[in-house]
């Protein structure tokens, strides 16, 4: 039972870590990055589609970016769906190709980025708490039922502490490379 309990945790701790992750991994920096454009939609063909199901996207140098549309008379609405997000990009079309240099960032949009990455580093250890929470819950309700001892409670929730501590770091960790990267002029 309590098995069941600590591998549920698991799972539930490394989506929530790897969410974190994600969501950091489109806020700007000074560097271009493919990963910058993966919340972009692009309205074409009477839909809203992902940037990435439209065209090619790829970061030949360390400040631009080029977009390779799959449909050249997409370019226009790539380059206003860019445009129109908050990222703060320009974009060029260029023959076949979208071109959007990466600017370098003022020192108070850095801070600005690191309260965001430091908001979203918050908001993953909260998932993760609340998931220890469940988790002692479930335990807690399983030991009262008779399903398991107090003494395996007593381990669980151990161990429960033990996976929690592993996540909430994992999420440091992050937010540290995350803030580097973005200092870095």
């Amino acid at each position: 039972m309590f098995e069941e309990i600590l591998l549920n945790l698991e799972e539930r701790a490394e989506k929530t870590q790897q969410n974190t992750a994600k969501e950091m991994s489109v806020i700007r920096t000074g560097k271009a990055t493919p990963a910058l454009l993966d919340n972009i939609r692009v309205e074409v063909w009477g839909d809203k589609l992902p940037l990435k199901q439209v065209a090619g996207i790829s970061a030949p140098e360390p400040r631009l970016l080029v977009i390779q549309p799959w449909d050249a008379s997409t370019a226009p609405a790539i380059a206003k769906a860019i445009e129109s997000s908050d990222l703060g990009l320009r974009a060029s079309i260029d023959g076949p190709v979208i071109r959007i240099p990466i600017p370098k960032l003022s020192d108070q949009r850095r801070k600005d980025l690191i309260k965001s990455v430091k908001k979203l580093a918050e908001v993953g250890k909260t998932a993760i708490r609340n998931i220890r929470r469940d988790a002692n819950d479930s335990l807690k309700k399983a030991c009262k039922s008779g399903k398991i001892t107090e003494d395996q409670e007593k381990k669980s929730l151990i161990e429960v502490q033990v996976v929690v501590n592993k996540s909430v770091k994992e999420i440091d960790r992050l937010l540290k490379i995350k803030e580097a990267d973005i200092l870095e002029v």
